[in-house]
């Protein structure tokens, strides 16, 4: 049967007769085609539907739908493109919802919960030293005694959900407001943060690493949802309460409520437990012995929340008062008890600040931190304190830290431990003349070079100082070069051309060359400001020393010195790994690009101008190995209080300090006589600096300055020499100060100076070109003396 075509019959029905079609309106007698309308049979397949000529008369009318090319479309409208997209993206996100119900079913189906019987609780963190293999300290030794939730007090469960989580019996382990919250933090700059609940803070203190990671983040959100689905809140809230890190070494809240009220958590208070409740966000901030004001402040906002949950009666709230908290006690914190403690906590310090981790990361987070503090260096300072001290008073106290100039890396950090557990490196007390290389530097960025002449004859009055300024031990030179009053440490000098360039222009460039923030934060001189008095100003007396700094500024002073003028950030963590071996801080992110604190050509220069102050002082080197160097004392009435020596090589920049407990104590050694910067502590430096040098290449320093000399104002007409006898001191003064022959400084050319000590002191002190303090200083706060060197 030939193919045919299912709409039509193939031939007429039977019995059927087919009738001619009717005539059509328009056609012409006889059924004939109207001229005016063309015949369907030939017309354009485009011409189809179109509007008919007028049936009365005219001509034929024109289509107002344009032609279409043949098998093409019509244009589409702009509502209909709208349409489009719209179906377009509807189809997209319905799509990638399907596809992420998938993702989010086939992860939660894979992600495996423990049993919380077997959850590893605390993982101990270790710090090594910078070889990464010799442990320095162990974070975190446990002081833990789980208890069943049934005898944790329900009060201070209250204050704990009141503190943490509010709603945690209703959560389903998350917290959506708070995720979404944290992840738009993290994607507008904040930082990395998670909503955390009870749950989510459980998870990641048990089952995660510290990692601050969205993938670390995105793990937790499911652990927390099955862990949700698995446990009752109960256990959960027990595991949390018996996991979390409340400070001072205790872990879990039996530990803490024993640490830091005596008793059992059974019988913990409202108020007690509002205490602890504060301490779970970071209990080294709102320990109440550390900030005990803000400390109050948040327990207070706990108790308030706990009386908006109606855990407690507003009659309650209002009698609180905050409890009695025991004093802090070592035994329960994990630091060593030697002088690595105070690394061990710079250390801990610096994690938290600069890299944000918290108590719960860096003591229960198992991680593996290596500091920058070698061991050998470490060992080599300890024995040059105990070799030079042996036999002194047991009174006096010691610094040591040292500096890597090429990357700000602290390589040795020593301070001695005492009753008073004072970590002395960060110890403020007065540089005395160990400042006087920051003024040099000023003096040669206004353009005043290092063989300019200056008058460093003494006693001298300036306009801002109503007692005059003398030299310590009667030096007096009418007209020395830089480098000879540096080398001599003459006051006068430096208090003068700290006048002349201003000492607002002196402390910029302590501060740049330091480091150092523009207020002090902690300490007995927090919040004044850095380089000046307590009245917030700062005097010329800032050219000798007295406005106090750190054992660690002045090393990281010195090192931008010795390294051109560049200041790379001080820094003693150089990596961080957690416990499953994922880097937390790598060795390449520790070290900053550098800031060019001071010009090359100046540093050069002031370098240049301290090369003659080790041998000037009997502090040289083994085999002359060069050296830049300045000593410092700073005086109380007619004792010293505070003495310095500070020095480098291009590999490492070296502060001793050594004074004692209080700034009004003198300090004298076993003979009693003086204490002098080029003494014990000089002492000190030139041991520790040798030991730690020995075997290493000798590094050249700058044998001649780069920027000419310029006069500055006032200052006298260069001479070839300078007459003693032109001096304002006394005439004794001028018999013992070293007086220069040649324009050269006078380590060539002139035997130590006799000025100071008298024969009857020990060697360590009787070469020392150091200085009693004389006079009292110009503002409030400051130690009565002047410094010497």
């Amino acid at each position: 049967m030939p193919p045919h075509d299912e709409t039509s019959p193939v031939g007429p029905p039977a019995g059927s007769v087919r009738r001619p079609p009717p005539a059509r309106a328009g056609r012409e007698g006889g059924g004939r085609p109207d001229p005016r309308r063309p015949d369907p049979r030939t017309a354009r397949r485009g011409d189809r539907g179109r509007t008919t000529a007028a049936r009365s008369g005219g001509g034929a009318t024109v289509s107002a739908r344009p032609p279409a090319g043949k098998g093409k479309k019509g244009r589409r409208t702009a509502k209909q493109k709208r349409r489009r997209v719209y179906k377009v993206l509807a189809s997209l996100v319905v799509g990638g919802l399907v596809l992420l119900g998938v993702f989010v079913g086939v992860v939660y189906a894979n992600t495996s919960v423990p049993d919380l019987a077997d959850v590893q609780q605390k993982q101990l963190s270790i710090i090594y030293y910078s070889d990464g293999t010799t442990e320095m300290a162990r974070l975190g030794e446990e002081n833990r005694i789980n208890v069943p939730l049934d005898q944790v007090s329900e009060p201070a469960r209250e204050a704990v959900l009141a503190a943490e989580n509010r709603n945690f019996y209703n959560d389903p382990g998350i917290s959506v407001t708070g995720i979404a919250r944290a992840a738009w933090n993290n994607l507008t700059g904040g930082s990395t943060q998670g909503g955390s609940t009870i749950t989510q803070q459980y998870v990641k203190n048990t089952l995660l690493t510290a990692d601050q990671t969205f993938s670390r983040k995105f793990q937790e959100l499911f652990l927390a949802i099955k862990l949700d689905n698995n446990y009752s809140k109960d256990d959960i809230l027990e595991g949390y309460l018996n996991t979390i890190y409340f400070g001072r070494g205790a872990y879990g809240i039996q530990a803490a409520a024993q640490t830091y009220f005596g008793v059992d958590a059974s019988a913990l208070t409202a108020q007690q437990g509002a205490v602890l409740a504060v301490l779970v966000r970071s209990p080294s901030a709102y320990d109440p012995a550390n900030n005990p004001d803000v400390a109050q402040d948040r327990w207070g906002l706990v108790l308030d929340g706990m009386v908006e949950q109606g855990w407690l009666s507003s009659a309650d709230r209002a009698a609180s008062v905050y409890p009695e908290v025991l004093p802090v006690s070592t035994a329960n914190l994990s630091y060593p008890d030697g002088p690595e403690g105070f690394v061990a906590r710079q250390v801990v310090a610096e994690l938290q600040s600069k890299y944000g981790l918290d108590d719960q990361d860096v003591f229960a987070g198992g991680l593996r931190i290596t500091s920058t503090v070698n061991k050998a260096y470490q060992d080599a300072a300890a024995a040059a304190v105990a070799d030079v001290m042996e036999g002194e008073p047991e009174n006096l106290r010691e610094a040591l830290v040292s500096v890597d100039p090429r990357t700000g890396a602290v390589l040795t950090y020593y301070s001695p431990v005492t009753e008073t557990g004072t970590d002395y490196v960060q110890a403020q007390r007065q540089p005395g003349s160990s400042m006087k290389p920051y003024v040099m530097a000023t003096a040669l960025e206004q353009g005043i070079g290092v063989e300019t002449r200056w008058d460093g004859s003494s006693p001298q009055r300036f306009p801002d100082r109503e007692a005059p300024v003398r030299n310590s031990g009667g030096a007096s030179c009418g007209n020395c070069t830089l480098v000879q009053a540096m080398t001599r440490s003459l006051n006068t000098t430096f208090y003068g051309l700290a006048y002349e360039v201003g000492p607002d222009a002196v402390r910029d460039t302590a501060l740049a060359a330091t480091g150092m923030p523009d207020t002090w934060s902690g300490g007995a001189l927090d919040g004044v400001r850095t380089l000046g008095n307590r009245e917030g100003t700062t005097g010329s007396a800032i050219g000798i020393g007295e406005y106090e700094m750190r054992p660690i500024d002045q090393a990281a002073g010195f090192a931008t010195i010795a390294n051109g003028g560049v200041r790379h950030t001080t820094h003693i963590v150089s990596q961080v790994v957690d416990s499953a071996g994922g880097v937390v801080v790598s060795p390449e992110s520790v070290v900053d690009a550098g800031t060019q604190a001071m010009p090359a050509d100046v540093a050069s220069d002031t370098t240049y101008s301290m090369e003659g102050v080790a041998e000037y002082s009997r502090r040289s080197l083994d085999g002359d190995r060069p050296v830049a160097s300045k000593t410092g004392t700073q005086g109380q009435g007619e004792d010293n209080s505070d003495a310095w020596m500070v020095g480098f090589t291009p590999s490492i920049s070296t502060a001793v300090w050594m004074g004692n407990d209080s700034p009004s104590e003198p300090i004298v050694n076993a003979s009693g006589s003086i204490i002098f910067g080029s003494g014990l502590p000089g002492a000190i430096w030139q041991q520790y600096m040798d030991a730690v040098l020995a075997g290493t290449p000798v590094e050249e320093l700058p044998s001649e300055p780069i920027i000419s000399r310029g006069t500055g104002n006032g200052v006298p007409e260069p001479t070839t020499q300078a007459p003693p006898q032109t001096t304002e001191a006394p005439a004794p003064s001028t018999t013992q100060a070293p007086a220069p022959t040649t324009t050269q400084a006078p380590v060539t050319t002139t035997p130590p100076p006799t000025t100071t000590p008298p024969p009857t002191t020990p060697p360590v002190t009787t070469t020392s070109s150091s200085s009693a303090g004389l006079l009292p200083g110009p503002g409030p706060g400051q130690n009565n003396g002047q410094p010497g060197g």
